[in-house]
């Protein structure tokens, strides 16, 4: 057992050694991504989240129950007394009193357990804490990108405005020309006023997930100047990501921790089957002072059914833990093939959407010169424009899925944001 603990603890050492190393390169790699929020942002972000705020006062709670742990349940207890003892033959009265001060001895091998019991629930409390940290850096990314979404549907619905707007301009003029029907100018004012209307709804769209997003992150800062990124495709088979997510997984450790402490706990109720002697030391005056006993006295507690039930209860826990451990590596495995898909089929999705956005823009920028020359009519301009539209936000939205996958990708794999940077809280 102390064997398995010092190993535990050695890979605890490596793994958040090697995250930390891992940490620090990606920070120097995140000035390629401009289009997400700085990384001193999103450390502050992390940092002040409520959930992880949380998760750092459970893991003090894990060091003070450590201590607890480690000096064992039992205290020392002083009893004192006073009696009258009663002579029948001389009617005599005589005062005794008596004092002793007694502790239950912790057997060596709980001793053992209980330090791994105190270092194994740190470990965990550590591992949810990343945990937490991973997960809250999860919801950042997806609020980020929400956010992006409106932002961009606001950015293009503005635009389609103002080119609705040039084109009623133009018409009014040939209207007035004598060059076309006012039902054209109708038609045109129409579909400005309607693009005015879709502009307005998605700036307040925008507006509440940029609130939202800095309502749960204050730290991060909105601006509208986000260089667009170009989606890059995905490297590496799943069975590389698979391996590299779980080889370095909050969760997954976690729970395994969380597993390893029941199957302590279970260890520590078997120990309990043989109970802890207590010792004490005993000093009593007799005989109204004339004789004075001192002795040494040992009491051990009868073990009955009781405590085989609690330690097959604990049994039973540990084996639900190891369960769980089992459950939740399925279903890591299979968050895991989706994010690697929808990465996969994002980047390949944008590129397909890239291309038929700029087929049909040609083509209304095409009809649009075709009417200003007199060869087409305002309807086939307006619906090659809407067309245009259509496909331009296909192929906006199509690129911010395929940049959101593949950031979630690396997330998973710590290759994004520092997820494992925590204060020293023990100095603290």
């Amino acid at each position: 057992m102390i064997k398995t603990v010092v190993s535990r603890k050695l890979l605890v050492v490596s793994y958040f050694v090697s995250t930390s190393l891992l940490a620090g390169f990606t920070n120097a790699a995140e000035i390629n991504r401009p289009d997400l929020p700085p990384p001193a942002q999103v450390e502050r972000a992390l940092d002040e989240h409520l959930m992880v705020l949380n998760a750092n006062s459970g893991l003090k709670m894990e060091l003070a129950n450590q201590r607890k742990w480690n000096s064992g349940p039992h205290e020392f207890n002083l009893r004192a007394g006073s009696s009258q003892r009663s002579i029948a033959n001389t009617g005599q009265k005589l005062q005794e009193w008596d004092v002793a001060l007694e502790r239950p001895l912790r057997l060596f091998n709980k001793v053992s357990i209980d330090k791994h019991i105190g270092a194994a629930s740190v470990a965990r409390a550590e591992y949810t804490l990343g945990d937490v940290r991973h997960e809250a850096g999860r919801s950042l990314l997806r609020m980020w990108f929400v956010w992006q979404r409106e932002q961009a549907q606001a950015t293009l619905w503005e635009q389609q405005t103002d080119i609705l707007r040039q084109l009623a301009q133009m018409v009014e003029k040939r209207v007035k020309a004598g060059d076309a029907p006012k039902l054209e100018l109708n038609q045109a004012q129409a579909a400005a006023a309607q693009a005015n209307v879709s502009w307005h709804q998605a700036q307040l769209r925008a507006q509440l997930a940029g609130s939202d997003l800095t309502r749960n992150f204050p730290a991060i800062q909105l601006t509208l100047n986000i260089a667009p990124a170009t989606p890059q495709a995905i490297e590496h088979d799943f069975a590389f990501w698979k391996a590299r997510i779980l080889d370095d997984n909050h969760e997954l450790a976690m729970v395994q921790e969380h597993s390893h402490v029941q199957h302590l706990l279970a260890q520590r109720s078997r120990a309990d089957r043989l109970p802890d002697p207590v010792v004490g030391l005993r000093y009593s005056s007799e005989s109204a002072g004339n004789e004075k006993v001192t002795g040494v006295y040992v009491s051990v507690p009868l073990s009955f059914e009781h405590r085989n039930a609690t330690a097959d209860g604990a049994q039973q826990q540990a084996e639900m833990a190891s369960d769980q451990e089992a459950f939740v590596r399925r279903r890591l495995e299979g968050d895991i093939y989706a994010a690697h898909l929808q990465a996969t089929k994002g980047f390949e999705t944008w590129q397909q959407a890239q291309l038929a956005a700029l087929a049909i823009r040609n083509n209304a920028e095409l009809v649009a010169k075709a009417y200003r020359l007199g060869e087409s009519s305002l309807s086939d301009s307006l619906t090659a424009r809407r067309f245009a539209l259509e496909s331009s936000l296909t192929e906006i939205l199509a690129r911010l899925d395929a940049n959101e996958t593949r950031y979630r990708l690396l997330l998973d794999a710590h290759q994004l944001w520092p997820l494992d940077e925590t204060d020293d809280i023990a100095a603290h």
